[in-house]
């Protein structure tokens, strides 16, 4: 039997959500053992005064295994 927690994360990139999410596994990863599922709840995009696209955002939720 085992028991998970699940947080929620945010990732940001200038160049895709695809990158976006990378960035925010791996940056989780270095303090959370055990994550298992990463859940990608949200996409959106901040918005320069130029109109164009300045950063892509993904809010993930992870899970990870409580430990013994």
């Amino acid at each position: 039997m085992s028991v998970y927690k699940v947080i929620e994360i945010v990732g940001t990139s200038p160049d895709s959500w695809e990158d976006a999410a990378s960035a925010a596994v791996e940056k989780a990863s270095g303090s959370l053992r055990d994550m298992r599922i990463g859940e990608v709840k949200e996409f959106d995009v901040t918005i320069g005064d130029d109109g164009r696209i300045e950063a892509y955002r993904v809010r993930l939720s992870v899970s990870f295994k409580f430990e013994s």
